[in-house]
């Protein structure tokens, strides 16, 4: 989109693309799910909820309440103990946000959730802190039965995240919850990047699924002791986990801990007088490549035999009878007690098409309850957006301007830290942006893969300390939490739903307000034009991006080319 390039060279060079990209669904999960939306009809004064800063919106704008449940809905009346709910006023936090208080009572009924919401809705907390709640409570209630509790009667719970960054800021969250006496609540820890497995127990293990299975595989008695004790997975920015490079990892972790659900009900059943050993024995010599395989079968043929695929009238009753029969083996097959939790949390989730990972969770877990935000895929009302028509000749003076005027408007009203984040493409694009501003004279931190972890680190750290300019890739586009940040910048235009919506969402978090300023060139017009629609119709702005092939018939059928006409450098409202 951007040819920053031309400062550096005579020939002018893109630095990105519009690449394909596939459709999210809007759509509500079918039946028999169980499926939560959120009111919107809550009014009331903003106040954000962050996990490094709580601040309070400005007294003059008020409106529709989009953040924060009802006043009469506390900690308390949510289920929570009176030492959680004393942990949480501590941090600042007076009560819980819309989507805690739609999931927090699935979470700690115990059973399996899908809670996809909007960025900076307090999803983390949101399963964070009941599952905290049910281990302090098993803590308690152990060292009452018993004086010495063995490892094995111990549960603790696991967090999967798709990089260190994230799992360092989940930590750190988990740890902000502390007692009187000043100390967290329970003992976390990170597995991944330079932490290897723990030396002491913790309550909490927090890792990506790549390091995870690092740990336990080479070491059997690892293996055992993981899968015997952990009760609580929590897969966090699961669309991601369960697609491209982190799914045949995933999906192993769910088939050993399932694979050990089933032996403990069939222990259970048997009233087998040591059913540890057993367990653990059949764990340390499970064939995991296998079962992992049956399974799979499994859910292909439920995806192929899914409403819709299969036109009854054509079918002969051999095959009506053979597909009865498949579905009923399936359903004894799943059949069994149940003795861990799991919670899927994302803020996209698409769930049309078979391999989707919505459709995964579908079959894999047909009786989660699904807790959907307000906003899900959608414009958010406290955000405002404003998208500027650029070329190979004005891309440059563009983003220089959008920098420098929002800095000094935040400046003029006393906002004391600004932050900015502007998005780019690619690591290349991310280079030259951050050398445009800096010939300007303006500082700002990078952040891309080919720096280290631990410039990442420090790069974000800064950044939530000091404020500036941040410009990164979509690396920290997802799941990171950085509070206050007022201004978005695409300096290139998204080239996917996902991005799209996960760059947006690093402002107007929590109950805030927020700016997203995009530059576009002429490529990109139709699809901008096509989120302006949707955002006016308050419509799933991912219905806009298509393949690039299919995009302008896409546009004539839902009657959206007039659109076009629209003066491009417009305020969207």
């Amino acid at each position: 989109m951007l040819h920053f390039y031309s400062l550096f060279s005579t020939t002018p060079k893109l630095l990105s693309r519009l690449s394909h990209s596939s459709f999210l669904s809007s759509s509500a999960p079918s039946p028999p799910f169980r499926l939560i939306w959120l009111n919107q009809s809550y009014r009331r004064r903003t106040r954000a909820f962050s996990s490094a800063a709580v601040a309070a919106s400005s007294p003059n704008k008020t409106g529709t309440d989009t953040f924060l449940a009802e006043e009469t809905v506390s900690w308390k009346s949510l289920g929570l103990s009176d030492r959680i709910s004393q942990a949480l006023f501590n941090a600042g936090f007076d009560r819980p946000s819309l989507v805690q208080a739609a999931c927090m009572p699935s979470i700690l009924s115990g059973k399996d959730v899908v809670m996809a919401a909007e960025t900076g809705s307090g999803k983390t907390y949101g399963y964070l802190v009941p599952l905290i709640d049910k281990l302090c409570s098993a803590l308690r209630n152990g060292d009452i039965a018993s004086e010495k509790p063995t490892s094995s009667s111990r549960s603790f719970s696991v967090v999967l995240c798709p990089n260190v960054l994230l799992c360092e800021q989940v930590v750190r969250m988990a740890n902000d919850l502390s007692g009187g006496d000043g100390k967290p609540l329970l003992r976390v820890a990170t597995v991944g990047g330079r932490q290897g497995w723990p030396v002491n127990e913790p309550d909490i293990i927090v890792s990506t699924p790549g390091a995870l299975l690092n740990n336990i595989d080479p070491k059997t008695h690892h293996r055992s002791d993981f899968i015997r004790s952990v009760k609580y997975v929590v897969f966090d920015e699961a669309d991601m986990l369960l697609c491209g490079g982190f799914e045949n990892q995933v999906i192993r972790l769910i088939h050993m801990l399932r694979f050990d659900e089933k032996l403990l009900s069939r222990t259970n059943k048997s009233g087998l007088e040591n059913p540890v050993e057993q367990n653990s024995d059949s764990v340390s010599h499970f064939d995991f490549k296998g079962e992992e395989d049956k399974q799979n079968e499994s859910i292909s043929e439920a995806a192929e035999m899914s409403e819709g695929d299969v036109d009854a009238v054509d079918l002969t009753e051999e095959t009506r009878t053979s597909l009865v029969k498949k579905k009923d083996r399936r359903r004894v097959i799943k059949k069994y007690e149940r003795s861990k939790q799991y919670i899927f949390v994302a803020a996209t989730l698409p769930v049309n098409g078979k391999k989707t990972a919505g459709a995964v969770l579908k079959k894999m877990f047909p009786d989660a309850n699904w807790v959907r935000g307000s906003y899900l895929h959608q414009h958010n009302p406290r955000l405002k957006e404003k998208c500027i028509e650029v070329t190979t000749d004005t891309q440059v003076d563009a983003l220089i301007e959008a920098v420098k005027q929002f800095d000094s408007k935040a400046l003029d009203h006393g906002a004391g830290v600004s932050r900015t984040m502007v998005f780019s493409n690619t690591v290349e694009a991310v280079e030259a942006a951050a050398n445009i501003l800096q010939r300007a004279g303006i500082e700002c931190f990078r952040h891309h893969k080919d720096l280290s972890l631990e410039e990442r680190a420090e790069s974000l750290d800064d950044f939530r300390e000091k404020g500036g300019i941040f410009v990164c890739t979509d690396a920290a586009a997802r799941g990171v939490d950085i509070p206050n940040v007022s201004h978005v910048i695409q300096a290139d235009f998204a080239t996917c739903a996902v991005d799209f919506l996960h760059r947006v969402g690093r402002t107007a978090r929590a109950g805030q307000f927020g700016v997203v300023t995009s530059l576009y060139n002429e490529s990109n017009r139709h699809l901008v034009n096509a989120i302006r629609a949707a955002g006016k119709l308050g419509q799933p702005v991912e219905s806009a991006f298509s393949r690039k092939r299919r995009f302008r018939n896409k546009l004539k059928k839902r009657g959206l080319n007039e659109a076009r006409d629209t003066p491009t450098a417009e305020l969207m409202v």
